[in-house]
């Protein structure tokens, strides 16, 4: 049977019912999560001079990041919500019966979050990686005074008399302990009067457990005889700066735009470095959309059968139950294909694969 793309009134019907219920379910789910972590955040009131507007200003600036996680299971729970509701009150039967099929209900459905998610992505790679760079900023100048974030410039630390710049900090792993690695490093050395004696330049910096350690160094001095500079593949960096804090000003792969996300990974990739969690990363926003409509398609079979009868509980009940159903089943592949090496996009496209195909066979067989 041709499905028309063509709106229909009953189209109007089933996706304003839709819509009202998703923008409630992702207006509580957000504000429920954002008010969780509120509560964690005044734990740190009165340290390292955070105060009480630090904390307000932190959940305003996350709030677009945490709208565009809860997008999915919002999409997903509501959507069971508004059909549930149709089907209790005899509305999707009487569709049925005037000849509409559970494909065209269940495409009426998945238009309304299709037409929501355009706006959602450009959330979440625009409004909600800025918020969480100023996020971490505010968070990293608590826990230490001498280091900074400064927009595109990247990292500034004071270490005695030097001046470090990094300009891009990314998260690495090594074996079962993450670390952090500093690219493009500029370590100016300043004499008591503020002059500059020394300038290093390594193109990344990385800590061992004990020390840091330079790579492809350039060093210059300046002295009353003139300049003198070197050229060395490795150097032992002698700093103060603490690795774990420098750990915590490194933005989750899983909060940055696709395009920090791709420029990471062909610099790791130029570096013979295994990109991982940024492929991961990079693909599981890429295939975002996908996921979403996906999942929310599926989980309209519910309606015309678990949701006919039961209350507005059992609907959450089980709305919440695949919610939590498809976060695992996602991990569970992506952990699998990092572990025995299938490719991330393989990795993040099977669990829709799947769910598509069941989709269908639903659908064909169901009409």
């Amino acid at each position: 049977m041709a499905l028309s793309l063509r709106p229909k009134r009953v189209d109007w019907l089933i996706g304003t019912t839709v819509l009202g219920s998703l923008l409630t379910v992702w207006l509580l789910l957000t504000g429920l999560d954002a008010v969780l972590q509120f509560l964690r955040q005044l734990g740190a009131v009165g340290k390292n001079g955070y105060t009480l507007n630090n904390a307000v200003v932190y959940i305003l600036v996350t709030f677009p990041r945490r709208m565009y996680e809860m997008f999915g299971h919002s999409a997903l729970i509501g959507g069971l919500l508004g059909l549930g509701g149709l089907a209790a009150s005899g509305e999707l039967t009487a569709l049925r019966a005037a000849g509409m099929s559970k494909l065209r209900i269940g495409a009426s459905a998945a238009g309304v979050v299709a037409v929501l998610i355009v706006g959602v992505v450009i959330l979440g790679e625009t409004a909600a990686p800025w918020g969480d760079r100023q996020a971490q900023a505010m968070q990293l100048r608590m826990k230490s005074s001498n280091i900074g974030m400064a927009g595109n410039t990247g990292l500034w630390a004071r270490d005695g008399d030097r001046v470090i710049n990094a300009k891009a900090a990314m998260a690495k792993q090594r074996g079962e302990r993450s670390t952090v690695q500093l690219a493009d490093v500029r370590v100016f050395t300043l004499s008591k009067d503020g002059q500059l004696t020394r300038f290093d330049w390594a193109k990344t910096a990385e800590h061992d457990g004990r020390h840091w350690i330079m790579s492809e160094v350039r060093s210059t001095t300046l002295d009353d005889a003139g300049t003198h500079s070197k050229v060395s593949p490795t150097e032992q960096w002698d700093s103060s700066l603490n690795p774990q804090v420098l750990e915590q000003s490194v933005i989750q792969p899983q909060y940055l735009p696709m395009r920090d996300l791709r420029r990471n990974i062909r610099y790791l990739e130029a570096n013979n470095q295994n990109p991982g969690v940024y492929a991961v990363a990079f693909w599981t926003r890429a295939l975002y959309p996908l996921n979403v409509l996906v999942l929310v398609l599926c989980a309209m079979p519910f309606a015309f059968g678990a949701l006919r009868s039961g209350g507005l509980g059992k609907r959450m009940f089980i709305g919440i139950l695949l919610a939590i159903g498809w976060y695992f089943l996602q991990k569970a592949m992506v952990n699998f294909g990092t572990v025995y090496g299938v490719p991330p996009l393989m990795a993040n496209l099977l669990p829709a694969v799947l769910l598509a195909v069941a989709a269908w066979l639903y659908f064909r067989r169901h009409g």
